[in-house]
């Protein structure tokens, strides 16, 4: 077969960046990044670069496992494993109804065009609310809060990093996230420019992580977020320093925010927010002042108390001082596709038509959160789930109170997994089931198309085919579908049609958009315009303009009013519960927080030898000040105990914590078929969390992972000399 090369992009996290791999004789080489992409320019991070690893792992599944009487499990065929789960579900379905069966998915599912589709077009089918996600542990707050503002939870504006003087970045650390909710492959050089050019570049984070150490550190503290944007709606308002017209023009309830944020003076939060009053101050009179500002937060502000007050009160910010939907501030992407209206009609974007049988909590793009997945299982009534599908997922080792989880599951009439390993949830699977990687298929970037930061799109092929028997998930939803008897699609006709036998490809109906959509070719009526086959002469991708246009909010908005909306009840009832905020405990006088590692990306690479090589540890950050208070010693054990559990794992003492906070990274801890991982050690930091689902964030339903009560001690009781 010989060696070849080809072209893709990586679909591990955000930046989409390009890839190069050799192939020989059929099988992945190597990887190097893609020097003629026209965004990434030649760069990929290690872990698109350890793709080579996984996609040869003999760990990897490659054939369908069924659990036998024994409990361990063997390769069966395709037929009889699809026929073995769609007879099982169908009996579930005839005894309980099709709302007992629930699917999870995870971060990798999102990476797909059309993984997300066909789990909820199954799910549809079944008419289920049974949807749950990884998003109420990492972003599911942003689109709650973007409903509430916009009307509409796709809506959410990206930083102009291109043209902004002074950019405000809370709980985000982009030098080793690479991004979230905005997709630039070289965000590094970015954020130097910002500096260049004579702005700057503000990281507001408990932690002096490693992009605060390349900019401004504003320590921040954990789940002070909150309290500290409300200090600059405070100080901005008090000083007459709105933009009054921006205000007028595109807002409602500017007063009632206004009034809302009048006792939370920089004085008055300063203890909670960790930000001295003067600081706080000349911020928010920099804000103001700037040409050009904007203010963007990620994960580190999602996983608190206050998510969703947080994720709005950053565009409030924005809006009041005259840059939302502006050069240079939080801007809204544009896509070569008619999304909003395809969501829309989908009725895929939707927040609150829905709540949970546990906990009452609002759906989030049809996803219910994660959190409440174990009482779910183990509550008796109508609706009870009782057997769960889990694609691309692990949630024994994401959601809070894990334990609470990993005993739910025993409980479950069937447990099927779809992954590239038998993973800490997967091992209690009755089947898994063998899932391409992103390699060994077709893509498209569509939840990705509008979070450019320089407009662009592309498609890619499979660069090989896939491993032993891998199938694509949505070639495994279509099968247990066509097995079960389910109509699939996004829309009624389509439903209709697929029952009776027609059914288009995802390659079918991503052409058709993107054909049909603004930059499309109208089938050979405009030439030169996009279509798969236009992209796929464009291995590289295509860019589509330098920057996205602005001036599009006002059409875009979806409450009736066309008008961003800055005090619905909703968040005054937050604003209300931020200010009743109880004392933290004496007894854990730490807070806990997350972080993330340049080589780690959730709880799914830590089988990969290239990733792991240097002696790789899990070890808690702790500050020398704490160490010495509480006998900890640097390269030793401790012991991290909340009230809800205890992990024992290396301590690493650093000046880069703010006194008074730990931060232990999540993913790790395993208990899986992946020899690598398992043998790896460190503890799952989730068992920390709170497992009651009546605790989790209100409007999000997002979990508590930040900001967590704990305490700490050295490990066997030996205290440090």
């Amino acid at each position: 077969m010989g060696t070849r090369q080809a072209f893709t992009y990586c679909r591990i996290c955000e930046p989409l960046c390009g890839l190069e791999v050799t192939i020989e004789d059929g099988a992945v080489e190597r990887i190097r990044p893609d020097r003629g992409h026209p965004l990434s320019k030649g760069f990929a991070c290690p872990k698109g670069i350890a793709m080579t690893e996984i996609q040869n792992d003999p760990d990897r599944v490659v054939r369908p496992l069924r659990r036998r009487s024994d409990g361990e499990f063997e390769e069966v065929g395709w037929d009889e494993a699809l026929d073995g789960i769609a007879a099982r579900l169908n009996a579930l379905r005839r005894r309980h109804g099709g709302d007992a069966i629930g699917w999870y998915f995870g971060n990798p599912a999102t990476f797909s065009y059309s993984h997300p589709l066909w789990l909820n077009s199954f799910m549809a089918a079944l008419k289920s609310p049974h949807i749950y996600s990884a998003g109420s542990q990492d972003v599911n707050n942003r689109f709650a809060a973007s409903a509430l503002l916009y009307g509409a939870p796709t809506l959410v504006p990206i930083p102009d990093l291109k043209r902004t003087d002074l950019l405000l970045m809370l709980g985000a650390n982009p030098l080793v996230s690479h991004g979230s909710i905005i997709s630039a492959p070289r965000i590094r050089e970015d954020l130097a420019a910002i500096v260049r050019r004579g702005g700057r570049v503000v990281v507001g984070d408990p932690r002096r992580t490693e992009t605060a150490r390349a900019f401004e550190h504003l320590p921040v503290r954990p789940d002070g977020d909150a309290w500290l944007l409300l200090a600059l709606l405070n100080v901005i308002f008090a000083e007459g320093l709105a933009d009054r017209a921006a205000c007028e023009r595109q807002a409602s309830g500017v007063r009632t925010l206004r009034r809302l944020a009048a006792d939370f003076t920089p004085e008055a939060t300063q203890e909670h927010s960790g930000v001295p009053a003067g600081d706080a101050r000349a911020l928010a009179r920099d804000l103001a002042a700037a040409g050009r500002a904007v203010v963007y937060g990620r994960t580190g502000t999602c996983l608190g108390r206050y998510g969703t007050l947080t994720a709005f009160l950053i565009d409030a910010v924005t809006l009041v001082t005259g840059n939302l939907d502006r050069p240079g501030g939080g801007i809204f992407g544009a896509a070569p596709l008619r999304v909003d209206e395809i969501l829309r009609l989908s009725g895929l974007a939707t927040y609150g038509r829905t709540r949970s049988r546990v906990g009452a909590y609002p759906d989030v793009l049809g996803t219910f959160p994660a959190g409440v997945m174990a009482e779910e299982i183990t509550t008796p009534g109508p609706g009870r789930l009782r057997a769960l599908v889990v694609s691309a997922g692990n949630p024994v080792q994401s959601v809070p109170g894990s334990a609470a989880l990993d005993a739910a599951l025993d409980e479950l009439d069937l447990l099927v997994c779809i992954d590239l390993y038998v993973t800490d949830t997967a091992r209690k699977a009755d089947y898994v089931l063998p899932a391409t990687t992103f390699l060994e298929r077709e893509d498209f970037p569509l939840p990705f198309l509008q979070n450019h930061l320089t407009p662009y799109v592309t498609w890619t092929e499979a660069v090989v085919r896939p491993r032993g028997e891998a199938r694509q998930e949505w070639e495994i939803i279509e099968a247990l579908a066509r097995r079960m008897r389910l109509g699939l699609g996004a829309f009624p006709a389509q439903r209709l049609a697929h029952r009776l036998g027609v059914r288009p490809s995802p390659r079918f109906l991503a052409d058709v958009l993107l054909r049909t959509g603004p930059r499309g070719d109208w089938y050979g009526l405009r030439p030169g315009g996009l279509s798969i086959r236009a992209l796929r002469k464009r291995p590289h991708g295509v860019v589509l303009a330098d920057h996205h246009r602005t001036g599009t909010l006002r059409r875009r908005i979806a409450h009736e009013d066309r008008r961003v909306h800055l005090a619905p009840p909703e968040i005054a009832a937050e604003i209300g519960r931020l200010a009743a905020a109880p004392a933290p405990p004496p007894d854990r006088p730490l807070r806990l927080i997350g972080m993330r590692e340049l080589r780690s990306h959730n709880s799914w690479m830590h089988n990969a030898p290239g990733l792991m090589s240097g002696r790789r540890e899990h070890a808690a950050r702790v500050n020398p000040k704490d160490a010495a208070e509480y006998g900890i010693r640097d390269g030793a054990r401790c012991r991290i105990s909340s009230a809800y559990g205890e992990i024992e794992l290396t301590a690493r003492v650093t000046d880069e914590m703010a006194p008074g906070t730990v931060a232990v990274p999540h993913g790790w801890g395993h208990q899986g078929g992946w020899k690598l991982a398992n043998a790896s050690g460190g503890a799952n930091v989730n068992l920390l969390a709170s497992p009651d689902p009546h605790g989790l964030e209100p409007l999000a339903g997002m979990a508590h992972l930040n900001a967590v009560p704990v305490a700490i001690a050295p490990a066997g009781g030996d205290r440090a000399g």
